[in-house]
């Protein structure tokens, strides 16, 4: 058998988790002949297939289920190694792979990575934007260093550093400006716009009206917290968002905002990463920096939704 690469196994795992020659191309930035090459040569070297190919998708075969969790678990070795290295430095530089969920990253990750790349010159930040499920996958995997979620994630291997908690808020079309603030038990009998399966603010926002998953009611789907207030804008129904989506979410919408009266639904913030990681002294720095810059967003004023009064923020 001749020697394996690393850059082998990395495509390896590219095309095991992707199941197609293409997305797995494009994720490891190379071409597909040259990916189906570097596969095919590696199942050469072994001597078995790792995959059976079909028109439509690509699979492990049963040695290739196997000899997956052995490669995770190398790549996982190899990257602790440059964690090791870098964590010997004063400062954080090279690479620095963040996960973090829909719901946070479009509102408070422009300005983290502003601030983590003006004090750590040749910080290379690459980010990993998914739902919660696939970023503690991923972490515990080692390809990925830490990641900004909804706590807690109750994963043994993983540390949680809570950063900020931030309240929901709720978002009505703007013919119910005014109205009574509804409490849980009316939202339930509401047309309730929620996020998608998969997100966890969906979950936290149906542990709120104390609905189940399964539980029968009036509501619809989105794929983003932008596509909820549209939604609400035009007038289809109520939905929930998170205070720090509200400068973004509501500029371009024609929607009322209101607060819930006490106790008010929130989330707690916090970042995750490997309690084995060698990094943790550095991934705990980065932590006090997102709490930082998360603190100076919420203290600036909110902006009011277009055509909204200057009360248009009321309290329940």
């Amino acid at each position: 058998m001749r020697n394996l690469t690393l850059k082998q196994l990395r495509y390896f795992r590219a095309l095991a988790e992707h199941g197609h020659f293409g997305r797995a191309a494009e994720a490891c930035a190379i071409s597909q002949p040259a990916l189906s090459v570097q596969i095919r040569d590696l199942e050469e070297s072994l001597g078995t297939e790792l995959f059976e190919r079909t028109a439509r998708q690509v699979r492990l075969t049963a040695f290739g289920e196997e000899f997956a969790s052995r490669v995770s678990d190398i790549l996982q070795a190899v990257d602790e190694l440059g964690d090791l290295a870098r964590a010997s430095r004063d400062r954080l530089a090279g690479r620095l792979r963040i996960g973090i969920i829909p719901t946070i990253a479009p509102y408070l990750l422009p300005a983290v990575i502003a601030r983590l790349t003006r004090a750590n010159e040749g910080l290379d930040i690459h980010v990993r934007e998914t739902v919660t499920s696939r970023l503690v996958q991923e972490l515990v995997e080692g390809r990925l260093d830490t990641a900004i979620v909804a706590l807690p994630v109750s994963e043994p291997a993983l540390s949680e550093v809570a950063l900020f908690t931030e309240t929901f808020v709720l978002v009505r079309p703007t013919e119910d400006e005014g109205k009574p603030v509804p409490n849980r038990e009316a939202l339930r009998e509401m047309r309730l716009l929620l996020l998608e399966e998969g997100h966890c603010f969906r979950e936290q926002a149906l542990s709120f009206c104390n609905m189940g998953p399964a539980q029968p009611r009036e509501l619809m789907d989105g794929s983003s917290l932008s596509t909820l207030v549209q939604m609400v804008s035009a007038g289809i129904g109520v939905t929930l968002i998170p205070e720090m989506a509200l400068p973004v979410e509501t500029r371009s919408a024609s929607v009322s905002v209101s607060r819930f009266d006490d106790p008010q639904p929130s989330r707690t913030i916090g970042m995750i990463w490997r309690k084995a990681s060698p990094l943790a002294r550095q991934l705990q720095q980065i932590a006090d920096a997102v709490r930082q810059t998360s603190q100076e967003m919420r203290a600036r004023p909110l902006p009011d939704p277009p055509g909204s009064s200057a009360d248009m923020l009321v309290s329940g």
